[in-house]
């Protein structure tokens, strides 16, 4: 019988995937240049609109890249990455979506709050 429980802790022994420094810091230093570039195009570029669709792009690729190296996806089984990645795709749709729609109704708003009226 202690021949089966060591049996069975010895696979508990292993260490999980080792990524290369190399590997960690370029994509640290990859997280750090999308950090600028979303700085910079929120203060000096306007694509009239767009911005939002910009920036919700950029944070995806920064957060696709976090879960994919950080946390390991990239080595685990193709299935989960992808499932990641079209459930990031769908909330950048979403939230894509959400904003542009109140961009649309924002006048109204505006003009009902410069009428005075109120809801009873």
């Amino acid at each position: 019988m202690p021949e089966l429980a060591h049996d069975i802790h010895a696979h508990e022994e292993h260490v999980g995937h080792v990524v290369p420094i190399r590997l960690t810091i370029g994509v640290g230093i990859f997280l750090l240049v999308m950090t600028v570039i979303t700085v910079y195009t929120a203060k000096f570029v306007d694509l009239h609109g767009f911005n939002i669709w910009l920036a919700l792009m950029i944070a995806f690729v920064k957060a696709s890249a976090v879960c994919l190296y950080f946390m390991h996806l990239r080595w685990d089984s193709p299935f989960n990455g992808i499932v990641l990645i079209a459930s990031f795709l769908f909330v950048v749709l979403f939230i894509g979506l959400a904003i542009t729609d109140t961009a649309e109704y924002q006048p109204q708003v505006e003009q009902w709050r410069r009428s005075g009226l109120t809801l009873q």
